[in-house]
Order: structure tokens, then sequence, then C-alpha cells
């Protein structure tokens, strides 16, 4: 395969524009479109910088297909780095269900990561990080998935700045059971505490509220002065109100 060739084919299989790949060697579209129609030849240094992009030698660049597997695919390459441009990603060749164990991918601009295990600015797997991440376990800025950690998350269990999920923790959080400074849930416990059931903190408002600002159907006021006789009566009254209350939630209550 000619060099002209081959550099369409890498940079087509590793998503790159002309335009992207000439930002990353510092030369114009029209440099890189010369390079691909025959009608030009990069310089040696160049020629280094594109092997470092492609992850690839110089050899194996210019066509010399005995020094590494030609019929390779280059976007299943394990591991491409370029230290110019700050990216770095890694796929592992070993895959179940079809995607790969770990990928890894991160540098500039939005890369993406689909992996068992994910790590990118958008990520999706079963494990994974990520500006955006969506995935059975999932940590980022914006997170969704069973068990999410972010700024913004969403989950069966969420816990962040903003958290909506069937068990939320966060500064604002809204769940079956919620957990923060703004609480809003069929449970509560925050600052600001908002239930349609039970709800305990500063300000607390529920069918039966616990704090030191309490409005519901049953008060207990004065939160930090409760004794063990009111914590009785507060067990008494929830479980006479709501007696299939999961135990375990019930102990975050008396």
């Amino acid at each position: 395969m000619n060099f002209n060739e081959k550099l369409m084919n890498l940079r087509k299989s590793n998503g790159l524009s002309q335009e992207e790949l000439g930002f990353k060697l510092d030369v114009t579209r029209q440099t890189v479109s010369k390079w691909e129609t025959g009608q030009t030849t990069p310089e040696m240094d160049k020629l280094i910088e594109l092997s470092k992009v492609f992850g690839i030698s110089i050899d194996e660049l210019v066509g010399n297909e005995s020094a590494s597997g030609e019929g390779e695919d280059a976007a299943e390459r394990p591991l491409v780095i370029s230290l110019r441009s700050f990216r770095y990603e890694y796929k592992s060749k070993r895959t179940l269900f079809g995607l790969p164990l770990i990928h890894v991918n991160i540098g500039f601009g939005a890369k993406k990561a689909k992996g068992i295990i994910a790590v990118g600015a958008i990520a999706r797997g079963v494990i994974s990080v990520g500006a955006l991440s969506a995935g059975v376990i999932s940590l980022g800025a914006l997170s969704f998935g069973v068990l999410s950690l972010g700024a913004l998350a969403a989950g069966l269990l969420a816990a962040g700045a903003i958290s909506v999920g069937a068990i939320a923790v966060g500064g604002i959080s809204i769940g079956l059971l919620s957990l923060g400074g703004l609480a809003l849930g069929k449970y509560a416990i925050g600052g600001f505490a908002n239930a349609s059931d039970i709800a305990m903190g500063g300000f607390a408002r529920g069918h039966i509220a616990i704090g030191d600002s309490a409005q519901g159907k049953y008060v207990w006021d004065n939160i930090n002065e409760l004794t063990k006789t009111d914590y009785a009566a507060i067990k008494e009254t929830i479980l006479g109100e709501f007696p299939d209350i999961w135990r375990w939630v019930l102990g975050l209550f008396v």
C-alpha cells in the first residue's frame, strides 16, 4: 500500500477529519489533502509526528508492511499516545459481550469511551468514569447509573450536588429516601426536609415531622432536646402509621 493510501486509511480509522489531523500536526487541511492524493509527501519531522499520532513506526507508516502486521485494524491497536495533542487511548483486545474489557480515551475534546470499564469525557460501561458517564457504577460531572456519583447524579443510589434516585444524597436530593441540604421524597432528612411520609431536619414538613421547626400531622419540635421517651413515641407513631416501613429506614429516624 502506498504512503498516501496508508495515511488516508489511518486517518479515517482513527475518526479524524483532514482538518483535525492538520491541527494535530500544525499544518493546513489542504496540506493533508495533498499528502493523501500523492501530490506531495511530508518531511521527516511531520512523518515523526504522524507516527506518534497513529502509534505506529515510521517504517509501517511509509508502507513497509514487514515492520508490523499491515492487516491489523488501526482502530483495534491497544495503545495510542500523542503528547502533542495530550491524548491517551487504550483499548484492550479482550472483549466481553462485544465490548472491550477496558477502554480509556482521554485528552482534548469530547473523547468517547465504551467498554466494560470505560474512562473518557463521554463514557459508557459497566463501570464508567467521565464528564458525562453512564453505567452500572458511574462517576462523573453528569452521571447516570445504578450507583451514581457526580455533580449531577441520577440512579438507584445517587450522590452529588444534585442527586435523583431511589436513595439520593446531596446538596439537593430527590428520591424515595433523600438526605441533603434540601431533601425531597417519601422519607427525607436534611436542613430542609419535605416528605410525604416522614421528614427530619432543621425545617421538617411531612405526615410525621421531626425537627427544630416542624410541620405535619404528628410533630416533634426541638430535635436536640428529644428524650428516649420521645423517640419511643416517635417509633410507635411511625409503626402505627406506616407498619410496612423497612426497619433500616425506621432506624434512621429513631
